[in-house]
């Protein structure tokens, strides 16, 4: 056969995208294949066993359409692109996750798509299980906490609450990163597969949680009502109220569901109970409607059915892998254990080794200033001996200057003593002679009283001798050449010797005087310069008994 005719008898094929809630996949399909194999490729390619709790959803015109697994996937009505997308969601939920899911990668995608659901608030949940919540999401994405190294703002970028409870609390992103890292760091040892359980069994107790709501009314004209589709049946709310359905109608209690057009009826168990009509908006949404209650009806059923060869088959690994793992876990904690405690004894050996060398190098730098404090001290030593050597010179010049002061002071005392004695010899001195002078003084003054009464008598003999020649010879010079002349002259002869010695005596007695006057002044004069020197000697001794003081 030629490779021509190779190449023309190869099938046809689409190319489609494949959507996880983490991951995108491409596949060629060929033309004539149906829904069931491209969503069995899907399964393969994912590893997935537990193949009816999903579905591959398109939308079209705005509505979400699940793809039917037995019509082909050209003949339904997909968007025309290039490629082909459909997103691999879970189509219905398990009553009880811990019990119906097997497999590891179920669980996980379950995980995922009910994560971004509490996110995207098509499930409400509250603040407080939000913040739970996000910490079991935390402990299946890091693992356990290490403040170390989950340092504040490692969670920054990580959107893990609902943008209705950041609204609703005016607190920081540290505010909230604080609240769930308090959470996740009691999560310690927790796998990934068991924190991603924990958080949907926390996540199924939700009043929303696996419900497919669908606007219905009582009437063709109104709108009010909505009807939610979940695991255990179906329930009808009021518009406004997505928490608690007004009635309820459990698979149970269900007997035929029907439709005819845009109304939908369901008929209950019990044929004496009423049976509830109720209009769509459009024939696709009752299709769709039909085919998710006959699907968790199936699995409803199934459930209360003894398991089959398969799910006990998948049940047992599931057992054997859930054991494995908690085997695994456990020496992995072991391990993990051994390796924190070699870690911390080798931390313990480091520190202690720099602990020790810590001490070696304090105990060097003791060595040295002990060393450099030796010869400090030497040193010290040493300068302490000369200024002893210095101190003790100091001490024998100081031991001379007190025998030179004791000396100096026994000579000051002396010289105080002869200064004292000069002092009163002075006084006696002064006193001599102010008694001297004032004796001079009084005979001055008696001698000039009695020059002055000399003098006196001097003048009444001279005025008396005048008078007396006046009466005796008064014609004595009109007549001249008389004899009596030499008796007269004899006669004034005598008179005048006795004036000519009167005035001897006045002059000798003067002379005496003014002699004793010089005398007086010389000895003042003398007496004058012996009391400076007096003083200038006393005046020295002041200041070689100030100094002697100072000195001692």
């Amino acid at each position: 056969m030629s490779i021509r005719g190779l190449k023309k008898k190869q099938p046809k094929t689409f190319k489609v995208k494949i959507v996880t809630v983490d991951a995108e996949m491409e596949f060629s399909c060929e033309m004539k294949w149906k829904g069931k194999d491209l969503f069995d490729l899907v399964c393969r390619a994912l590893g997935l066993r537990e193949t009816w709790f999903f579905g591959l959803q398109y939308t079209v015109k705005g509505m979400c359409t699940w793809l039917k697994m037995d019509k082909k996937v050209l003949d339904q009505e997909i968007p025309k692109e290039d490629p082909i997308s459909f997103h691999f969601l879970a189509k219905f939920y398990p009553e009880k996750v811990e019990e119906e899911l097997l497999q590891e990668i179920t669980q996980h995608l379950f995980f995922l798509q009910v994560k971004k659901q509490i996110l995207d608030e098509e499930i409400y949940c509250s603040p407080e299980a939000t913040v739970l919540l996000a910490s079991y999401a935390v402990q299946a994405k890091y693992g356990d906490y290490d403040p170390n190294f989950h340092e504040p703002g490692f969670l920054a970028h990580d959107e893990l609450l609902p943008k209705r409870v950041l609204r609703q609390y005016q607190l920081t992103a540290e505010m909230w990163e604080e609240k769930i890292t308090a959470w996740y760091a009691e999560h310690r040892g927790i796998a990934r597969d068991e924190a991603e359980m924990n958080y949907l069994k926390i996540a199924q107790d939700l009043e929303m949680y696996g419900v497919n709501y669908f606007p219905i009314a009582q009437n063709k004209n109104h709108t009010d009502l909505l009807l939610g589709v979940d695991a255990k049946g179906i329930h009808i709310y009021s518009i406004n109220n997505r928490f608690s359905p007004n009635k309820s109608f459990e698979w149970s209690a269900i007997r035929n569901i029907s439709y005819s057009e845009k109304e939908l009826t369901i008929k209950p168990l019990d044929k004496k109970a009423e049976v509830f009509k109720f209009f769509s908006s459009q024939l696709k949404v009752n299709k769709l409607i039909l085919q998710l209650c006959i699907g968790n009806h199936d699995l409803f059923m199934r459930r209360r059915k003894v398991d089959s060869i398969e799910i006990q088959q998948m049940k047992a690994q599931a057992r054997e892998e859930k054991a494995r793992k908690k085997m695994e876990n456990q020496r992995l904690a072991r391990e993990k254990q051994l390796r924190e405690e070699a870690e911390r004894a080798k931390e313990e050996l480091e520190r202690r080794l720099f602990q020790l060398e810590d001490e070696a190098r304090q105990a060097n730098e003791a060595l040295l200033r002990s060393q450099e404090a030796a010869e400090l001290l030497a040193e010290k030593a040493q300068i302490a001996e000369e200024e002893a050597k210095l101190l003790a010179q100091n001490a024998a010049e100081a031991e001379q200057e007190r025998q030179r002061l004791e000396i100096t002071a026994l000579k000051t005392k002396e010289e105080k003593r002869l200064m004292e004695q000069k002092m009163r010899e002075a006084e006696l001195i002064a006193v001599k002679l102010v008694k001297e002078s004032d004796r001079r003084a009084k005979e001055a003054e008696h001698l000039k009283q009695d020059l002055h009464e000399a003098r006196e008598a001097e003048q009444k003999a001279k005025q008396k001798l005048l008078d007396i020649t006046r009466l005796n010879y008064p014609h004595m010079v009109r007549y001249p050449q008389y004899s009596p002349t030499d008796t007269r002259d004899a006669n004034f002869d005598k008179g005048s010797i006795k004036l000519d010695l009167k005035d001897i005596d006045l002059k000798r007695l003067s002379f005496e005087i003014e002699r004793e006057r010089l005398d007086y002044l010389e000895k003042s004069r003398k007496f004058e310069d012996r009391l400076k020197e007096l003083k200038s000697e006393i005046h020295a001794l002041k200041l070689e008994e100030k100094q002697s003081g100072l000195y001692s």
